[in-house]
């Protein structure tokens, strides 16, 4: 068995125990060097959810710093990063200036004496993201029985999440605890919120919540009616519309928490 292939086992059993537990995590892989470098092409790094390396090898000191700012950003966005560490007069000679991202890489200056220059691609591993589904309408039951399907863990209950956990709440409780479940969505903070409800219904209950001390900053977050418009009518059609909102929102808003 080669290095390399040990170390990939080592990384796939500490990335598999970190999936297993909830923990996002990410991988770093080296994809171009350029001058006198420590680490090649190739090589592989599995990054905790601070940016601290946990298996692999990326080369010195030189690029630590970088990959860890660079792995942050992939957690907080979703989105995988690419970052380039170089010497500072090649930064000057190409215009750039170091912290600077241009056509989707990151620029970080290496103040190392090898003055090489190395492309870091991180590519983050979130947990499975969590839809609340609050109520136990037919459009709850059948949102719950659809969105597994689309990579949802469902709850029934609000919980608190995990780190970088993405959460969405649908409130569709119809009539049975509308107000209350509002309120307890509101004090969850989740990424996204909706209520399966015509607007005039809750335009009655956005009152409500003014009364019971919500502003209107909150209040606007949350998303009525809940889905996109397709014309739905059944129970079932109607948590298509949903799930398609949900998928929407997960690809364009979260990004982040929905005030950061």
């Amino acid at each position: 068995m080669t290095p390399a292939e040990i170390l990939s086992s080592d990384l796939a059993e500490a990335a598999e125990t970190l999936r297993a537990q909830g923990e996002p995590f990410a991988f770093a892989t080296i994809v171009r060097t350029a001058g006198a470098t420590a680490a090649k092409p190739g090589a592989k790094a599995l990054l905790s959810s601070d940016g601290t390396i946990l298996e692999g090898w990326l080369g010195g000191g030189c690029t630590r710093g970088a990959v860890k700012r660079a792995a942050v950003e992939a957690f907080k966005t979703g989105a995988p990063q690419l970052v380039s560490v170089a010497p500072e007069e090649l930064l000057a000679e190409k215009g750039i200036t170091a912290g600077e991202e241009v056509d989707g890489t990151r620029f970080a200056r290496n103040g190392c004496p090898s003055r090489g220059s190395v492309d870091i691609f991180i590519e983050p591993c979130l947990p499975m993201p969590v839809l609340t589904v609050v109520g136990n309408s037919p459009v709850a039951n059948a949102l719950s029985a659809l969105a597994p399907s689309f990579h949802w863990d469902i709850k029934s209950v609000l919980e608190d999440t995990i780190a970088h956990q993405r959460h969405a709440v649908v409130v569709a409780t119809q009539g049975q605890g509308d107000l209350d479940a509002l309120l307890a969505a509101l004090q969850a903070k989740p990424n996204f919120i909706a209520f399966v409800g015509s607007q005039k219904k809750f335009a009655v209950l956005a009152d409500k919540l003014r009364k019971a001390g919500v502003g209107d900053a909150p209040i606007a977050t949350i998303k009525a009616p809940a889905g996109i418009d397709i014309g739905a009518v059944t129970p079932e059609e109607i948590a298509l519309s949903i799930l398609a909102e949900l998928v929407q929102q997960r690809r364009r808003v979260f990004q982040g928490k929905a005030d950061d």
